[in-house]
C-alpha cells in the first residue's frame, strides 16, 4: 500500500480545501501533510491523516537548517508520491530532496519544473475541485459531495464552545448567526456588520468570530448590538468550526471562517468585494448565497483584495448595504434547521 505525502503550506483555507484530496488519497494508503503549525492544528484528529507535519518556514523550522531538517524527517518516512497543493519551489525542493520519487503539482506553479507530473490548472473549477484533480489521472471532476471539505472537531473542541455559550446564557436549540467581519486583506472586509448585527438580535444570539487580531471589529458589533458575543481570540480554529457546526447561518467575508463553514456545512451567506467566487474560492455549504456588485467595471481588482482599494472608493464593499444582506439571513433562516 503506497503512502503518500501532502504538501500544503498555504493560508489557512487552502488547507480546509485540501481536505477532499486527503480523503480520496486515504482510500489508497496512508497520507501524511506537510503544513503550517496553524493548520497542523486544525487537522488534528482527522480521519483521512494518518500524520500532520507541522513546518514552521517562518519561525524556528526557517532557513537552512530548517529546510534540511524536515528533508531529513520526510526522508525517513520513504514516500511513495508527493502531491503539490502549495507550488512554490520550497515545497518542491522539500520533495525532491526527500527521495520523493513521484511528484505532482500544477503545471502553472513556481516549483513545476521539479515535478515528475504537471497537471493542468482549471481557472474554471472550485479551488478544491482543482486540489482534487491532482489525484485524478483521468480528470474525472468531483460531484458536490466529493468536493466538499471536511473537518473533525473533538470532545476538546465541543467543550470549549459549550462552556462560552453557557457563559453567554445560550440554551441548546437556540439560534446562532454567526459573524466573521475579519480578513487578512483590508478591502476585503465589509463594513456594515455592526448595523447588520442591530437587525439580526430580535431573531437570533448573534456571535462573532475570529482571530485576537478581531476584537476591535467585535468590540463595533458590540456597541451597535450590546446582546451579541464576542468570541474573537476565544477558540481555536478547529473549535471555531464547532461553533459554526451549532450556526444556524454564517454571514462572512471572501477569509476562511467561509471554509471552515463549509466543512461542518453550515448555510453561508458570503460577501465578495474586490475578489469574485470565479477565482475558485466561494462557498461549499449546502445552502449558500454569495452577494457582490457584479456591474462595477473595476471588480475585480486582484486576486487576494489589496490593503487599500485601488481608486479610492471601495465601492465594491460600501455599496453593498446591509439591507440587502439581512434579506438574505432571513430567507436562509426561514428554512433553519436544529443542530444538536
Amino acid at each position: 500500500m503506497s503512502a503518500s505525502l501532502v504538501i500544503q503550506t498555504s493560508f489557512i483555507g487552502d488547507t480546509v480545501l485540501t481536505t477532499p484530496l486527503l480523503a480520496q488519497l486515504a482510500n489508497r494508503g496512508p497520507v501524511d501533510v506537510v503544513t503550517t503549525p496553524v493548520s497542523a492544528a486544525l487537522l488534528a484528529g482527522h480521519p483521512a491523516v494518518r500524520e500532520v507535519i507541522a513546518y514552521d518556514k517562518r519561525g524556528e523550522d526557517s532557513g537552512l537548517g530548517g529546510f534540511l531538517g524536515m528533508v531529513r524527517r520526510l526522508r525517513a518516512t520513504r514516500y511513495d508520491v508527493a502531491f503539490l497543493a502549495q507550488g512554490s519551489v520550497r515545497s518542491a525542493a522539500l520533495a525532491l530532496f526527500a527521495g520523493i520519487p513521484s511528484r505532482v503539482g500544477f503545471s502553472t506553479s513556481g516549483g513545476a519544473w521539479l515535478y515528475t507530473k504537471r497537471v493542468a490548472w482549471r481557472d474554471d473549477l472550485h479551488h478544491a475541485a482543482r486540489l482534487l484533480l491532482l489525484a485524478r489521472p483521468n480528470g474525472r471532476e468531483p460531484s458536490p459531495e466529493e468536493l466538499r471539505p471536511m473537518l473533525v472537531p473533538g470532545p476538546d473542541e465541543r467543550m470549549a464552545v459549550d462552556a462560552l455559550l453557557r457563559e453567554h446564557g445560550v440554551a441548546p436549540g437556540d439560534a446562532l448567526v454567526a459573524l466573521a467581519p475579519g480578513s487578512v486583506w483590508g478591502t476585503k472586509r465589509w463594513p456594515y456588520y455592526p448595523e447588520l448585527a442591530g437587525t439580526l438580535t430580535s431573531m437570533a444570539h448573534v456571535v462573532v468570530i475570529g482571530g485576537a487580531e478581531d476584537t476591535p471589529l467585535a468590540s463595533a458589533i458590540r456597541s451597535a448590538s450590546p446582546g451579541a458575543i464576542d468570541a474573537t481570540g476565544r477558540l481555536s480554529l478547529l473549535a471555531s468550526a464547532e461553533l459554526l457546526r451549532r450556526c444556524a447561518i454564517l454571514v462572512t467575508n471572501d477569509s476562511a471562517p467561509e471554509h471552515l463553514a463549509s466543512a461542518v456545512d453550515t448555510p453561508t451567506v458570503a460577501l465578495f468585494g474586490p475578489t469574485v467566487p470565479d477565482f475558485g474560492f466561494g462557498p461549499l455549504a449546502t445552502r449558500s448565497a454569495v452577494l457582490g456588485l457584479d456591474d462595477l467595471p473595476c471588480r475585480p481588482c486582484d486576486r487576494h483584495g489589496p490593503a487599500r482599494c485601488p481608486l479610492g472608493h471601495h465601492r465594491c464593499m460600501r455599496d453593498l448595504g446591509p439591507e440587502i444582506v439581512a434579506e438574505r439571513v432571513r430567507a436562509l433562516l426561514s428554512n433553519r434547521e436544529p443542530v444538536a
